[in-house]
Order: structure tokens, then sequence, then C-alpha cells
């Protein structure tokens, strides 16, 4: 192919990606796999090399691959619903109360891109380019409503029911982000290959709907409770944008049995400005460092068998990791209190209070012919919610923790091939008190699906 076709190819990539929301999150708000073949056996296979797009899982593998490129596009559909119990509060004595509601969120249907080439540079070294989507805090709650004091317990004004979920109209977060991973990789010898990758990272967030969490800010709770913050909801998008690395080895430490394993470093992304006083460190909002190993086992040239294991640090993320308990001892939530930093916005303000999550994974493929290659997949970990958690991630319920796959190549006449997975993430549900009224119970409910086609040309 003309490098100029490449070129213009890469450049629709990237627009599509910045473009889109993107919403395929299986694992807290990483996605099951990334490349068609990866997710049709639920995301094992970093010792399996296969196509360009496999740089993102293991960078070390693009010294193992011919000149190959994919273009890929899925269809994510993520059903959520949250409902909240009756309160024996009501919003009396300080309480928040939630509805009781029960709501369904509207956003359920995403078209998420990916893009990759690989280059070979001589007989011992290649390198890679790759765009690639991913994200999963997107929610739009529509009705539903909030009872509370809106000048506290000791004001004058009684207790006020409100629309919407925190009594600021239709809530939800809206969280896009794209990847441009430029990838060298290189053996060491027969067996032995190793791969660096920098990574640009972009990223575009609104919230709406929270503004009753006014009160609790930094910002609010500095000026002694006269100045109101203009950086928490309903700004529209925020963009911000980082860098990363990803260091990745490839071993075959048999003629059948190879070694893969690959770890991402934190990705520190600039602050979102226009809600820095939502999230923590005044709008930080960084992507959590990732680690991944795995063997695969290939007995004959028509069977590979995989386990993986990823682990993602989403506690060593403020904003993410905080517990929202973080908030009683913000000076207008506790009046003994006297660090403003742990209000919203503030250095340690509260967060959604995800815990770590490791994810085991399971893969086969199988060839049945020239044609024909078949995968299937299931992998497994617990969600990263505590129970205690429940108020704040109404926003981002990320609690899948089963993931079931299947998938196909067809490869033609031509060498190239066609590729397509489908995944289904079982229905999960988890439930806890509201931190701003113990009496009422919140519940989510999630279950997800996805379709996704690539089409690979080999060189």
């Amino acid at each position: 192919m003309k490098a100029s076709k490449v070129l213009i190819t890469m450049g629709v990539a990237a627009v599509a990606l910045t473009a889109s929301g993107l919403a395929s999150a299986t694992n807290g708000y990483m996605t099951h796999g990334t490349g068609t073949k990866n997710k049709g056996v639920a995301g094992a296979g970093i010792a399996q090399p296969q196509d360009a797009i496999d740089v993102v899982n293991n960078p070390a593998v693009a010294a193992l691959l011919d000149d190959s490129m994919q273009l890929g596009f899925s269809l994510f559909n993520p059903n959520r619903d949250y409902r909240t119990s009756e309160s024996l509060a009501n919003g009396q004595g300080g309480a928040f109360t939630i509805g009781p509601n029960d709501i369904s969120s509207d956003s359920n249907y995403f078209i998420i891109p990916h893009f990759a080439r690989s280059w070979r540079i001589d007989d011992e070294s290649a390198w890679a380019v790759a765009f690639y989507g991913r994200g999963g805090m997107n929610t739009d709650w529509s009705g539903g409503t909030a009872t509370f004091d809106p000048d506290g317990p000791v004001g004058p004004a009684p207790v006020m029911t409100f629309p919407g979920t925190y009594g600021g109209g239709d809530a939800g977060v809206d969280l896009n982000q794209a990847f441009l991973d430029l990838t060298w990789a290189r053996k060491l010898n027969d067996r032995v290959a190793y791969g660096i990758t920098g990574i640009v990272a972009f990223q575009a967030f609104e919230a709406k709907g929270v503004g009753a969490f006014a009160g609790y800010t930094e910002t609010f709770a500095a000026s002694g409770g006269t100045v109101f913050p203009q950086n928490l909801s309903d700004n529209g998008h925020d963009l911000s944008y980082g860098f990363g690395a990803r260091v990745g080895l490839h071993a075959a430490l048999t003629d059948t049995l190879a070694f893969g394993i690959s770890y991402q470093s934190k990705i520190y992304m600039s602050e979102f400005d226009d809600y820095a006083d939502l999230f923590a460190n005044q709008g930080d909002f960084d992507i959590p460092a990732d680690f991944k190993v795995g063997f695969t086992w290939s007995p004959n040239d028509t069977l590979a068998l995989s386990f993986d294991i990823e682990h993602v640090w989403f506690s060593d993320v403020d904003s993410v990791g905080n517990p929202i308990a973080n908030l009683f001892s913000c000076p207008t939530v506790n009046p003994m209190a006297t660090s403003l930093s742990n209000c919203l916005g503030g250095d340690n303000g509260a967060g959604f209070g995800w815990d770590d999550m490791t994810v085991y994974k399971i893969g086969a493929q199988w060839k049945t012919s020239e044609e024909w290659t078949w995968r299937a997949g299931y992998s497994t970990g617990d969600q990263p919610i505590p129970t205690s958690e429940m108020t704040f991630n109404i926003l981002a319920p990320a609690v899948m923790e089963d993931t079931i796959t299947v998938g196909f190549t067809r490869t033609l006449s031509s060498g190239n091939e066609l590729n397509l997975a489908f995944m289904y993430a079982p229905k999960q549900s988890l439930s806890g008190p509201n931190t701003f009224d113990p009496t009422q119970t919140i519940e989510f409910e999630m279950d997800q699906y996805e379709l996704e086609m690539s089409y690979s040309w080999k060189f």
C-alpha cells in the first residue's frame, strides 16, 4: 500500500477516535481486550503475536510480525440500571436522600474504532503505530428526584425535593479516551524479543447534574461558604492530554510454550480545569498503571491455548481511588474538621473509591482449515467498587466481573483476513447503603454486549 494511503487511513482513524463516544468497559473502565482476535479470546494471548494491534497488549511482539495493518470497529452495548429504596430519613436531619428512583441509563450504544500498522526495519527489529479507544464511565440518568435540606440542617429553609438523581437535573458523566502508540521492538535472539511503546493519550470528560455537591467543594469551604464553585458540573466537555510508556517481553520457552509480560506506566494527564471542583487534585484524572503476564501453549499448528493475568492499579489515581468518606473531613460537612484538602477538588478530595482489579483470562484458538480459525474465551475478576462507595458510583457503575467471548477469522485468497468477535458480560448487581442517608439502599445492575469486526492486510 502506498504511504499516502496509509497516512490517510491513520488520519481518518484518529479523527474517528476523538469524535466518538468511547465506552468499552468490562474490567472497571478498561476494555477486556484490544484487537478483534484478542477480544475473541477474552483478552488472553499476550504471548501469541498475530496482528499489529497486538503491540497494544505487548510491544515486544512487533519484532515477531510480518508487515501488516488492521482497521476495525466495534458496536458496544452496556445496559445500566440503578434503583434506590425507601428512606426512613427522607432528607431530614442532614440526610441526602436519592429518590426512591428506578432508572435505566439512556446511553446504551457506542461505536469504537481501532487501527494499527507494523513495519519491519530488518530481520531483527520492527516498529508499529496504533490508534485505539478506551473508556467506559458513560452514563445518562434522566429523571428521578433527590430530597435534602438545601441550606443544611441548621438553616431556615425546609427540606425540599429537587429533580434529578442528585437534585441538579439529569445526571451523568461522559468519558472519552483515545490513544496513539508508537512502538519499537527487537529480537535479542531466536527466542527472545523485547519492545517499548511511547503513548500519547487524549481524554474528554463531561459531568452534569452534580451541582448539589457545591457545598462540599474546597472552593466553597475555603471562602467560608460565600463563593460557589464554577468548575463542578454542567460545563460541557473538557479536554486533557498526557504521556506514558509501555514495555514488554516475549520469550519462546520451548518449541510449544511461549511467555509474555507487559507493563504500562501510569499515564500522567493534564487537569480537567472545567471540573477542578469535582476531581481530586484540582481536576486531575490520570490513567492507571497496568500489568499483564501470560502463557500460550501451542502443541501443534492448529491449536493455541492461552492463560493471562492482568492487574490494574485504580487506587493509585486519587480521583478514582479516594473514598467518598474523605468528605467527612471537609469543614462544610463536619464543622469539627479543619482540612480543606479533603473537600471535593482538594489534594485529598473524595473520589469513586475504587479498589485495584485483577483479571484472569483463558482463551482457545483452533484452525480448522486454511480459511477458518475459531476462538473462544472467558475472563473473570472481582469488580472494583466496594459496597461502601455506592453514592458517587451511580455515575460510573462498573460492576462487571465475568466476560464470555467467541470469534473467528476468515482468511481470503489474497491472504488478507476478515475478523469478528462477540462479547457477552452476564448481568451483575451490587447493593450498599447511601453514604449520606444510611437508611437507604442503592443497587446497581449491569450487563454488556459487544460485536467487533476488523479487516487485516498482510504485506
